[in-house]
């Protein structure tokens, strides 16, 4: 049997302190993250165009029809994630550049 060592059993017990980013946003941190973001976005959209027109060039076999059910599963799930990162990217993308105009436009807050 394996000896259980004490420090290895405080380590488990004590979870480590989670220290908070102390700089505050910028647009121009924000518009960064956004140009970032935007470009994964884009290079999604290829991919997911990409996939489609596979997709669509190549019919599905229809020989067996558990064949096409499966067949039918899995171009709906590749498809689906595909979509869904796109969609997550480009989400992130525009509230990215909202956050970065509202960060300009209202007035700067003392810390007093």
């Amino acid at each position: 049997m394996a000896e259980i060592n004490p420090v290895q059993e405080t380590a488990k017990k004590k979870p480590l302190p989670l220290v908070a980013d102390e700089t505050p946003p910028t647009p121009l941190r924000c518009w960064t993250g956004a140009a970032i973001s935007g470009a994964i976005a884009t290079a999604l959209y290829f991919l997911t165009i990409s996939i489609h027109s596979t997709f669509a060039n190549k019919p599905l076999p229809t020989g067996n029809s558990l064949a096409v059910s499966i067949g039918s599963a899995v171009r709906t799930l590749v498809l689906g994630m595909s979509c869904l990162a796109l969609v997550t990217f480009g989400i992130a993308t525009v509230g990215l550049v909202a956050l970065g105009i509202q960060l300009l436009l209202q007035p700067k807050q003392s810390d007093a």
